[in-house]
This record gives C-alpha cells, structure tokens and sequence, in this order.
C-alpha cells in the first residue's frame, strides 16, 4: 500500500483543494491529510473563516481523503512520515522546494496550484 500525506488549511473548500485532493490520491492507495488546527493557524497570523471542525468534516466528507489528522507545528512532519509510513508527502507548488529536507525520508512531490481560485479570494467575495 502506498500511503500519501498532504497538508493545509483548506479554508472554503473550493474547486482548486479538490483537484490537489483528488491528483495526491491519484499517486497511491491511501491518503492522509494533516489540517491545521485553530491554534497552528493563529501562531502563523493566519485566521480560517471555518473552524478546525468544520474543515475536518469537509474533508471527511470528500472520497478521495481517507483519513484527517490535525497539524499542530511545522516540525510534526518529519514525524508523522515516521509514525504513519508515509511513501510520498505532496504539496501545493507554491511550498516549491521548502519540503525537500524530507526527501530522505520519503517521496517529495509539488503538485502545480489550480489558478485563478483561492480561499482568500473567496473570503473577499463572501465577508
């Protein structure tokens, strides 16, 4: 079994969070998505518009995702590819080469972003 891991905040779940969801569980057979938690959000100045609950029912809701677990620190990657067997991490293009201190520990690939949607540009519609 070939085992994924993704990260992020995935605020106003959209079109573009789909389609990196659905390309990361392309690679292998089971996908794990690490969500930032509340907490993690604030220590970055960052503020979803849904909270960690909310998000994680999204994207448990989604098939493509098999399991949701929550991102508390930078440094917990290196340990969840450790404790879950984690053959490939994958990250949205714009972390390009910020992950790859990780390759010795598993596959590192950069998935390119779904222009022309982001979480932040919908919050400016919605608020």
């Amino acid at each position: 079994m070939k085992r994924i891991l993704t990260y992020g905040t995935f605020d106003t779940l959209h079109f573009g969070h789909i389609r990196l969801l659905k390309r990361a569980r392309a690679l292998g057979d089971y996908l794990m998505v690490g969500l930032s938690t509340d907490d993690f959000n604030q220590s970055k100045n960052k503020e979803a518009f849904l909270s960690y609950d909310e998000r994680k029912a999204y994207l448990e809701a989604l098939r493509y995702v098999d399991l949701v677990i929550p991102e508390t620190s930078w440094e917990q990657k290196k340990s969840d590819i450790k404790l879950y067997k984690i053959d490939i991490l994958v990250m949205g293009s714009d972390w390009q080469g910020k992950f790859d201190h990780l390759k010795n520990d598993c596959e590192v690939i950069y998935l390119t972003r779904t222009e022309d949607i982001s979480s932040t540009a919908i919050r400016k519609i919605i608020t």
